[in-house]
C-alpha cells in the first residue's frame, strides 16, 4: 500500500460519517448466542446485554459456573441477571454436536468472545443461515510491528502473528457475506482479568518488592478497561455503520512500562515502587515470562470507534486500575499465585537484595 493511500484511508477512518448507537436499549431485543461469557469479557458484556432486554445464551463447556456474583453488583442485580441468562453446554471443537445444539434455536446475533481459529467459526455460520450479525473478539496483536505508530485499522497485519487464527477468522467472515464486526483490543485489564497484566504488578507491590522492568522502561503501550470494552461491543450490535468493520478498542492515553508500575501503586495505595531495569538478553528464563507485556512500543488509534460508534473510554488508567484493585486483588482474589522466580534471577545478577518481611 502506498503512503498516500494509507494516509487517505486513515483520514477516512477518522472522518467517516457515523450513525451513532449510544446504547443497546435503542436496539430491538435480539436473540443472542455468546460463545464463552463466564470468565472475563463476557461476564460484563452479557450483563449489559441482558439489562438492555436481549435474550442471551452462553455456550460453554460448563467447566466454570454459568453465573457467579461479581463484586460490583448487588444481590438483587445478580439474581435478576442469573434468572434471565441462558446456557447451552457443549464443546465448540465438536462441530457437529455444536451445530445440532444451536441450529434450531433461532439465534439472530453471535458474540464470539473466545474464538481463536477460523475453523471454529465456520460451523457456527453454517448452522445459523439467517444470522444478522457476527461480532468477533479479535486482537490488536495481529498488527505487523512497525516504526510508525499508533496502529490504525488499515495498517499491515502480521501473517506470522500468534494471533494469525484471528486474522483468518476476519477473512472468513468477510468471505461468507454475513454482516460482521471485529473488535481488536490491546491489553485488557479490570476485575476478573485472567491474564497477568495489573495482577503481576499488584503482587510485587503487595510484597514490597522492587519491580523489574525490561530495558529503559520507556516503552509505550496501551491498556483498556474491560468495562469500556464491553460498552464498545454493545455499540456495534445491529449498527449498520459497524458492518464489515474492524475497530481498535483500548484506553484513551498511552503509557510507559514504568508508568504502569507507578499507576498500579497509586491504584492500590502503595508507596512509589522501586523500579529495577535489566536487559532480557542477559538472562535465560526458560519458558517463564519475566514481564507480562511485549517488550516494544505497542499502541493503537481508537479514533475510528469514537467517530463511528459514539464510544469513548470512561476509565482513565489510574481510575481503572483502582476499580480493578478494589473489586478484585484488593479483596484477596487473583487468578495466579505470585511467582518471583524470574525477579530473583534478575535481582541476584544485579546484586540487589530484597528485604524479607518478618
Amino acid at each position: 500500500m502506498q503512503a498516500t493511500d494509507r494516509t487517505r484511508l486513515r483520514t477516512q477512518a477518522v472522518r467517516r460519517v457515523s450513525i451513532v448507537t449510544t446504547a443497546s436499549s435503542d436496539t430491538p431485543a435480539k436473540k443472542i448466542l455468546m460463545m464463552g461469557g463466564t470468565r472475563f469479557i463476557g461476564v460484563y458484556l452479557a450483563r449489559l446485554l441482558v439489562k438492555a432486554g436481549h435474550e442471551v445464551t452462553l455456550f460453554t463447556r460448563g467447566k466454570t459456573p454459568v453465573t457467579q456474583k461479581i463484586a460490583s453488583e448487588t444481590d438483587q442485580e445478580y439474581a435478576e441477571y442469573s434468572s434471565k441468562v441462558k446456557h447451552i453446554q457443549g464443546d465448540r471443537q465438536d462441530f457437529d454436536g455444536m451445530k445440532s445444539k444451536i441450529a434450531s434455536a433461532g439465534f439472530e446475533i453471535v458474540y464470539d468472545i473466545n474464538g481463536r481459529e477460523a475453523v471454529e467459526v465456520e460451523p457456527i455460520i453454517d448452522a445459523i443461515p439467517s444470522l444478522k450479525q457476527y461480532i468477533y473478539c479479535s486482537s490488536a496483536g495481529v498488527y505487523l510491528k512497525s516504526d510508525l505508530l499508533p496502529h490504525f485499522e488499515v495498517d499491515a497485519t502480521d501473517p506470522k502473528s500468534r494471533h494469525k487464527g484471528k486474522l483468518d477468522t476476519e477473512a472468513l467472515l468477510q468471505s461468507k457475506g454475513v454482516p460482521w464486526t471485529s473488535i481488536r483490543p490491546v491489553y485488557i485489564y479490570g476485575p476478573l482479568n485472567y491474564n497477568p497484566v495489573e495482577e503481576w504488578f499488584f503482587h510485587r507491590l503487595k510484597a514490597g518488592r522492587p519491580i523489574p522492568i525490561p530495558n529503559s522502561g520507556l516503552q509505550i503501550t496501551q491498556l483498556g478497561h474491560v468495562k469500556d470494552l464491553a460498552d464498545a461491543f454493545v455499540r456495534v450490535l445491529d449498527n449498520p455503520t459497524a458492518f464489515g468493520q474492524v475497530y481498535n478498542i483500548s484506553g484513551a492515553k498511552y503509557v510507559t512500562f514504568a508508568g504502569i508500575a507507578r499507576a498500579c501503586a497509586k491504584a492500590g495505595g502503595f508507596p512509589t515502587p522501586e523500579l529495577v531495569h535489566y536487559n532480557p538478553k542477559d538472562f535465560d528464563f526458560g519458558k517463564k515470562k519475566s514481564f507480562p507485556l511485549r517488550d516494544q512500543h505497542f499502541f493503537t488509534s481508537i479514533e475510528k470507534a469514537k467517530n463511528d460508534l459514539g464510544w469513548s473510554p470512561k476509565y482513565g488508567l489510574v481510575d481503572g486500575l483502582t476499580d480493578s484493585y478494589n473489586l478484585d486483588f484488593g479483596l484477596g482474589t487473583f487468578r495466579k499465585a505470585a511467582d518471583f522466580s524470574t525477579d530473583d534471577m534478575i535481582l541476584e545478577k544485579l546484586g540487589i537484595k530484597v528485604a524479607v518481611p518478618a
